[in-house]
């Protein structure tokens, strides 16, 4: 077998090489709608221009899936800096662009209004909307969402705090098919799984207005099945609004909620006849590890909300 002069590559792997640039678009097609969205970012695209090509086919294009490689990673520092923004925001861009307005599904960390405002204007066929950490996503960008998307019927906007009541006003309005809705903050009560990593100003920032949301929620989301709200601060009157508005809830997720006893959430979930599921507050904590000079704050917000939390 013969190398080729100043290449040492053979003719069969001169061949082979060849065979595989020269892969028709359709065969190509099969080949990448096999991989994830991450496989296809991190290698095929930049084999070679007509690869390249063929992952910006609006076919591959119709979901944008980064949660994924999120969820199975540490958090870390670095996604909370504008460089690692800009690089989602310009990943979203593109993959908007590519899919010619057949996105119907966003998941995503640390975006920004930029990105969501061109999501708005060119996907009218988004139906999942999840932008958990997104600390520059606005009211103004999901006001744009409302307006343009009414066939959302997902929302995950977990740990977004500049996003408020509003937006869930114009969501609820706008979007009749919205039957999942996440809207979960961080553990304010022990924060210590998010310091050093989440900035201190973002943390601190945490929505107090668990009341008005829940308000909100049930006079404009009536239809929803599925709502998430851990660590919202609500009261006992925000979730006998929620209860009594979205009569078709299944699931109900509660965790973290501080304000709440076991007794409020009997009270006004009793009524909720397809309800399958609710997750309530739990802050048991054992003796073992129990003692006062760490969770003495604790003990005197439990006092002051009766919230039965240190009732061992």
């Amino acid at each position: 077998m013969e190398c080729k002069e100043g290449t040492g590559e053979t003719d069969a792997e001169s061949v082979l090489i060849s065979d595989w640039a020269e892969l028709t678009h359709e065969c190509l097609l099969n080949i990448l709608s096999r991989l994830t969205f991450e496989h296809r970012w991190t290698g095929p695209m930049f084999v070679c221009k007509p690869w390249f090509n063929a992952c910006k086919d609006p076919s591959l294009n119709s979901v944008f899936d980064l949660e994924t490689r999120f969820d199975s990673s540490s958090e870390s520092t670095r996604w909370w800096t504008p460089k690692f923004e800009r690089r989602i925001d310009s990943m979203l861009r593109s993959v908007i662009t590519w899919s010619n307005c057949n996105l119907t599904q966003i998941l995503t960390r640390h975006c920004s209004d930029l990105s969501l405002n061109f999501a708005a204007q060119r996907c009218p066929n988004l139906q999942v909307l999840s932008i958990k950490s997104c600390p520059r996503v606005t009211d103004a960008s999901m006001a744009q969402i409302a307006y343009h998307c009414r066939n959302l019927k997902q929302l995950d906007i977990s740990y977004c705090y500049e996003i408020s009541h509003e937006s869930l006003s114009l969501i609820g309005r706008n979007c009749p098919n919205l039957k999942i809705l996440k809207r979960n903050l961080m553990n304010w009560l022990d924060p210590s799984q998010h310091v050093g990593i989440v900035p201190d100003e973002y943390l601190n920032a945490c929505p107090q207005d668990g009341d008005t949301e829940a308000a909100v929620i049930a006079k404009f989301m009536p239809q929803l099945e599925h709502l998430e709200i851990r660590f919202s601060k609500l009261s006992a009157k925000g979730l006998g609004s929620i209860c009594e508005g979205c009569s078709q809830l299944e699931h109900l997720d509660l965790s973290g909620c501080a304000n709440l006893t076991s007794r409020d959430i009997l009270n006004a979930t009793s009524n909720l006849k397809d309800l399958k599921e609710v997750k309530k507050p739990n802050f048991y904590i054992p003796r073992s590890v129990f003692h006062t000079e760490r969770y003495g704050h604790w003990r005197l917000y439990d006092e002051r909300f009766q919230t039965d939390v240190f009732r061992i």
